[in-house]
């Protein structure tokens, strides 16, 4: 990791300051747990609509990524873990939004559950919208009702992987590659949804750290 943090931290430890280099597995979760809940806590306890929408600014410009580091190795079914798979949702639509929208667009329509619906992406879903759901994903974070916003990222990632499951089969025989790259992703977001699924449970009966 770097030595310098240049990005806001939006609380006051100086953990950040004082990791360098390789940090000890046992450390690293440990900083993981405590950046995850001082975030939360910094933000969602009395929070300043301004910080929200700092905090929502620099997810915009420039990710998270430097945090999240330290949460990518948390268990699934934790704060930080669920953090993490918020966070590359959130990467995955800003790096590679058309993409994404026309993945997400194909799930909507192959699948018959309610999952499109507690997304709340209006059809056709287009890159403009899926950024928008997003960022309604991440001020429910740091601002609303915390396990609703993960049960929409959930329901996001689980259209997002039918999509890519539908993908997958459509260049099987001409694109064998691709495919493939489609069947990886595709088991990737439905891990991602289960995990927030459980996540958001965990949270509502004030068990997830």
């Amino acid at each position: 990791m770097a030595d310098d943090f240049t990005r806001p931290t939006f609380f006051s430890n100086d953990w950040f300051d004082r990791v360098e280099g390789d940090v000890d597995p046992a450390v690293r979760l440990q900083l993981a747990s405590e950046t995850a809940q001082a975030l939360l806590a910094r933000v969602r306890s009395g929070a300043d609509p301004g910080v929200v929408e700092r905090i929502l600014r620099v997810a915009r410009e420039d990710g998270i990524d430097t945090v999240a580091e330290l949460w990518s190795q948390a268990r699934p079914h934790s704060l930080p873990g669920a953090l993490w798979r918020v966070n590359l949702l959130h990467a995955l639509v800003t790096q590679c939004a058309p993409e994404a929208a026309a993945l997400y667009q194909e799930g909507a329509d192959a699948l018959h559950t309610a999952a499109p619906v507690v997304a709340g992406v209006p059809a056709p879903a287009s890159p403009a919208e899926l950024r928008a759901l997003t960022e309604t994903i991440l001020r429910g974070v740091f601002a609303g009702d915390f396990a609703l916003a993960l049960e929409r990222a959930a329901a996001f990632a689980t259209v997002t992987a039918a999509g890519a499951v539908e993908a997958a089969h459509r260049d099987e025989a001409t694109h064998p590659e691709r495919a493939g790259e489609r069947t990886r992703m595709a088991a990737s977001l439905a891990d991602i949804a289960g995990d927030l699924q459980v996540c958001a449970r965990m949270w509502r009966s004030e068990s997830l750290v």
